[in-house]
């Protein structure tokens, strides 16, 4: 299993981004997945989740409204598009698999830095 983030960068208050997460390894479209983000001396917090199939989404209150996530199984890829960023919203953001085998698994995650 492996997943590589990407899309992460410097971007003003108010900007957006699309973060992607590349699969490989497994069979994406029989899985949930989600994203994570971690700030700098802070605990890991759930950001958004996506069902196997898409069809079922739910997001953290901090998030909701301004990001999106989704996924296209053909490309074996998950994004999230964050819109209205806020300073807040600086973290090292990750991709994961929730339950593979009954094992969670993350990307290498990507720098997300909202700054003027």
């Amino acid at each position: 299993v492996q997943l590589v983030e990407s899309g992460g960068g410097l971007v003003q208050p108010g900007g957006s981004l699309r973060l992607s997460c590349a699969a490989s390894g497994f069979i994406l479209s029989s899985y949930d997945m989600r994203w994570y983000r971690q700030a700098s001396g802070k605990e890991r917090e759930l950001v958004a989740h996506i069902s196997s199939d898409g069809g079922r989404t739910n997001y953290a209150d901090s998030v909701k409204g301004r990001f999106t996530i989704s996924r296209d199984n053909a490309k074996n890829t998950v994004y999230l598009q964050m819109n209205s960023l806020k300073p807040g919203d600086t973290a090292v953001y990750y991709c994961n698999v929730p339950n593979y085998w009954g094992l969670p698994y993350w990307g290498q995650g990507t720098q997300v830095t909202v700054s003027s």
